[in-house]
């Protein structure tokens, strides 16, 4: 199934969001409060996952996106990127079979071309192990960047289609974007205290909800998420029409005044 865009279409608004996406930030820095090294971070940010996958499918969201590591996460100290790949692998192996009985679909998104072929085996085993659950959809950006998914999509596209070159519309794209198969994000949440959403779903969030927070991801439990999702819930989402057509349901869509 491929999902409509929210600004082509106007998506169905629920007081939950169907699809939580977040960028797990602070793992460094809570380490570092508690005089730990930064890979005593990585390691708690990994129960925070566990915690976060539980809660969701506990309040019906159904897609939950993380982003493990960025294409600009290669800039880091070797050592530190090394450990992370060795976690990527652990986590795989010891969690894939759980999230499978726990009704736990698995996705990966990214250039997966730079990792190890131990790691790109564990990772599509998990996803094919996973590919009939539906309780909820968790997918792993992991060496991922929004500006390389739509520079993917578009070279995927002009291969197919070359004859249409030039002539190419939002639609013809959004199947080939890396997450083509889950609707795009209700809310975005940042931990960290960063405001930014570093090259992370650059097409997806268009029109997502943004929540930034001090907290640091190892931090962030149920708690952290349902406060999260009562601002999401205060938020007055338009999609490019006006206060009052959101008062006269089924009234056309219009441009804001």
């Amino acid at each position: 199934m491929i999902f409509t865009s929210s600004t082509r279409d106007i998506p169905d608004a629920s007081e939950m969001p169907r699809h939580v996406a977040i960028i797990m930030d602070g793992n460094g820095r809570w380490a570092k409060k508690r005089f730990l090294p930064r890979i005593a971070g990585h390691k708690r940010g990994v129960e925070s996952v566990r915690s976060m996958v539980k809660a969701c499918i506990d309040r019906g969201v159904e897609y939950l996106t993380v982003f493990a590591f960025s294409s600009e996460n290669w800039r880091r100290p070797e050592d530190e990127v090394s450990f992370l790949m060795k976690l990527f692998i652990s986590v795989l192996e010891a969690e894939i079979g759980k999230l499978n009985e726990n009704g736990v679909r698995l996705k990966v998104v990214g250039d997966l071309s730079r990792f190890e072929p131990h790691l790109v085996e564990l990772i599509q085993r998990g996803e094919a192990l996973t590919a009939g659950n539906d309780r909820l959809t968790l997918t792993v950006a992991a060496n991922y960047g929004g500006r390389w998914d739509i520079v993917q999509a578009v070279n995927r596209l002009s291969a197919e289609h070359p004859e249409r070159a030039g002539n190419y519309v939002e639609a013809d794209l959004a199947p080939y974007l890396s997450m083509a198969y889950a609707p795009e994000p209700d809310l975005f949440i940042r931990t960290g205290g960063e405001e930014r959403i570093s090259n992370f779903l650059l097409w997806q969030l268009a029109y997502t909800e943004l929540y930034f927070t001090e907290q640091l991801w190892p931090a962030f439990d149920a708690a952290a998420l349902d406060a999260a999702i009562a601002s999401y819930r205060g938020r007055e989402r338009r999609f490019g029409r006006t206060s009052q057509q959101l008062e006269r349901p089924g009234s056309p869509a219009a441009n804001d005044a």
